[in-house]
């Protein structure tokens, strides 16, 4: 296996400093990849955070992948990246400097904007070795994911993985044009997008279920004989919608992220900060809350609970 120029021998660990563009200053920017192959075949599984540099708790668990070393499997290889953007994570930002996202600029260009020139480098050095990946990711903009697997739930190998990975809840998500995950699947890679927490703050317990998740996924494709059991039933989300703000006001929220709703039950409400009105916002639908808008300020039409059945 050779990244960007450089040999990984099979048995070995090998952290990569891959310099993929530099500060105005002159200062260069990296992107540390570690990589270990076990002495045994196996397949290839990449593991991903930091597309969008603001979402700091996959982040975290790829930190612990690392620092723990979960990634030395007894067959096959992976491949570690624990930030993809770094100008993001530097600036507190989701996207690069020139405002574009990353993950709607796949399959990239040599030549193109800054984030077309890292999607080029995904696609030219990494996504030809690997044969599965997991691409970490949190909510944004003060959504709270509820921890959830996103996958075309029609791809039966998909959703085996996503069932392996064993997160509450796996949400049908088709394809978006220019991401990672659909020029990947184009080359016959498989990649799972982990959803947990929210951007800019860290949450426990959705990077410990990333981090568990992950493992399980390792044992099912066989490349470690052991991995924690899941702790609750997996449900399977077909249909999701936004319940949204009819006015604008404080919001405050009555119910608990992942927990089951039924039709016209009391989600929380919207308050003037005058004292005037109090609007409830209420179910559409029975369900699962698997996110939750945080930001106490909002305006008419925001997303407030995202509702899944």
């Amino acid at each position: 296996m050779r990244i960007a120029g450089v040999d990984i021998p099979v048995g070995k660990t090998k952290k990569i400093d891959v310099n993929i563009a530099k500060l105005p200053s002159g200062t260069l920017i990296d992107i540390p990849i570690i990589v270990y192959r076990a002495p045994k075949e196996g397949p290839t599984l990449m593991l991903l955070a930091g597309m969008h540099g603001d979402e700091i708790n996959g982040v975290e668990i790829m930190r612990r992948i690392i620092r723990e070393k979960l990634y030395k499997v007894d067959a096959g290889t992976v491949i570690c990246i624990p930030i993809i953007n770094i100008y993001g994570f530097i600036n507190f930002s989701r996207d690069v400097p020139d405002g574009k996202d990353i993950n709607r600029s796949f399959p990239g260009s040599k030549t193109g904007s800054l984030a077309s020139q890292v999607a080029h480098f995904m696609m030219e050095e990494i996504i030809p070795h690997i044969d599965y990946g997991v691409d970490f990711h949190t909510g944004g903009a003060r959504i709270n994911n509820s921890p959830q697997i996103r996958v075309q739930t029609d791809d039966a190998q998909n959703l085996e993985l996503a069932q392996a990975f064993g997160t509450r809840f796996i949400l049908n998500s088709p394809y978006r044009e220019k991401s990672l995950r659909k020029e990947a699947f184009k080359h016959g890679k498989r990649i799972l997008v982990y959803e947990g927490g929210e951007s800019l703050r860290l949450r426990k317990s959705a990077i410990d279920e990333g981090i568990t998740g992950m493992q399980r996924v390792m044992k099912h494709l066989k490349m470690k004989d052991s991995a924690p059991k899941p702790e609750r039933e997996t449900i399977l989300i077909n249909k999701s919608t936004w319940v949204r703000a009819k006015s604008a006001g404080l919001h405050y929220s009555f119910v608990r992220n992942g927990s089951k709703i039924i039709p016209k039950e009391i989600l929380g409400e919207v308050c003037d900060p005058y004292g005037t009105y109090q609007i409830n916002i209420k179910s559409p639908l029975e369900g699962y809350i698997i996110a939750v808008n945080n930001h106490p300020v909002i305006n008419r039409g925001d997303a407030l609970f995202h509702v899944g059945n």
